[in-house]
């Protein structure tokens, strides 16, 4: 699959010369700052799966010269934000201008042919893994669910047309959300989809892209945001790593994605990561309409142990936890008297394979939020494993966030060889630990 963190940073890079802001770094506003730095944003998936350098490089430049967060060596004790948040008449009221032959245009997800329209431009331009083996395969049902969750805006689908032709040629969006750090709650947003098209990417359009939504974010009162990198920069709020389950264990072979260990045979192999045909759990079920207050609070409860976590209220969580074939799928346990117990749950994000006579997709789930109270962990996520793989999934994500330690190694996920790093912009707080993190970005 491709990498995530290299992806988004390729995409928003174009040439490293058109990635940097040309500006002095003693002149750069807070607007500046946040317009390089969420390029970073929901850069948030494997870390470790053949990296380009080339976009590290990129990424890494960018966020050295114009990000605002604390020195590496800086041991941070505050709990605050760093520069105060400015006046919204100090904000740019008008678009930032774009060359003439483009034109600013919002994308309404609800028109099918503008849905098309995005689909076509991440399909075609959406980056790939170092190799050109994968590229995120974004649906337009998960399209829909990522971009439209409670308080939307529609003028955060920013689309970049060619005036002649009316091609969309360039998007970037952003969603608000509610985010607490220790025992602060700040509201803050997230930036995803941030493409320019191939052709194109020597007109400067992404940091024009990043500018623009800048403005609009910060006309709404937002000035703080998380992301994630897989490069070191000053400074992470916390680290963690990706671990890998198969689940079709010789498709996953057969395309590249990963190898047989010495002294193992493809039998051996499928033998071992072999999973029970149904889940065991008595009262296992996917999650119902009528479970979403019960299973919000579950959660809600569960995330006050974190000190980096999201704040859902139940409209939020309702739409993030409804499942959605072959985009999320949430299941809980019922007991005897109707008590919700336990819920597990992941979101699906398939790769296209590129150079292969066989296999066009792959399928890859990402753990998401899940709740043991009653289940042990192990068989929990057992159930969640042979749930996805049921839905047809070759492969399940995990990072050693929240309580997912005490599942990786049993349930024989492999670790990964990359760090995900979590940076917060414009504000600082002391280094956490990854298993005090509760944060999915997709």
């Amino acid at each position: 699959m491709p990498n995530k963190d290299d992806a988004n940073a390729k995409d928003a890079g174009e040439r490293d010369e058109d990635v940097v802001l040309s500006r002095d770094a003693s002149a750069q506003t807070t607007e500046d700052i946040l317009a390089a730095a969420v390029t970073g944003l929901k850069v948030n998936s494997s870390a470790d799966s053949n990296p380009n350098l080339r976009s590290k490089q990129v990424l890494e430049h960018m966020l050295k010269e114009l990000q605002a967060t604390s020195d590496l060596d800086e041991k941070v004790e505050a709990n605050e934000c760093i520069e105060p948040n400015k006046d919204i008449n100090d904000i740019q009221a008008e678009p930032y201008a774009l060359p003439s032959a483009f034109a600013w245009n919002i994308v309404d997800v609800d028109d099918a042919e503008e849905l098309k329209d995005l689909y076509t431009l991440l399909q075609e331009n959406y980056v790939e893994d170092g190799d050109a083996m994968f590229r995120f395969h974004y649906q337009p049902e998960f399209l829909k669910w990522a971009l439209q969750s409670p308080g939307w805006k529609r003028d955060w689908h920013v689309g970049v047309r060619v005036v002649k032709s009316g091609k969309l040629v360039g998007f970037i969006s952003a969603n608000p959300g509610k985010l607490r750090v220790y025992d602060q709650t700040i509201p803050i947003v997230d930036v995803n989809f941030l493409c320019v098209h191939k052709k194109l990417r020597h007109k400067r359009l992404a940091p024009v892209l990043i500018r623009e939504i800048t403005r609009r974010v910060n006309l709404a009162g937002i000035f703080q945001a998380v992301y994630t990198a897989g490069v070191l920069l000053p400074k992470p709020v916390a680290t963690c790593r990706y671990w890998h389950r198969s689940l079709n264990p010789k498709k996953l072979i057969d395309v590249g994605f990963s190898h047989l260990t010495r002294h193992m045979k493809m039998q051996t192999t499928v033998k071992l990561y072999k999973l029970p045909e149904q889940p065991q759990t008595k009262g296992y079920r996917r999650i119902l309409p009528q479970d979403m207050a019960k299973a919000h609070k579950l959660l809600e409860e569960f995330l006050k142990k974190f000190s980096l976590c999201p704040v859902f209220n139940e409209e939020e969580f309702i739409h993030w936890f409804t499942p959605l074939d072959g985009v999320v799928d949430c299941y809980v346990v019922v007991d005897e008297e109707d008590n919700l117990t336990d819920m597990v749950s992941y979101y699906c994000l398939p790769s296209s394979i590129m150079h292969h006579s066989v296999h066009k997709t792959l399928n890859a789930a990402y753990s998401f939020y899940n709740v043991s109270t009653k289940t042990p962990v192990l068989q929990l996520v057992t159930d969640a494993l042979i749930s996805a793989r049921n839905a047809k999934m070759d492969v399940y994500n995990a990072l050693e966030l929240m309580d997912n330690k005490e599942f990786l190694t049993p349930l024989k996920f492999g670790i990964g060889d990359g760090n995900l790093h979590y940076y917060m912009f414009n504000w600082r707080c002391p280094t956490m630990k990854s298993e005090d993190v509760a944060l999915i970005l997709m």
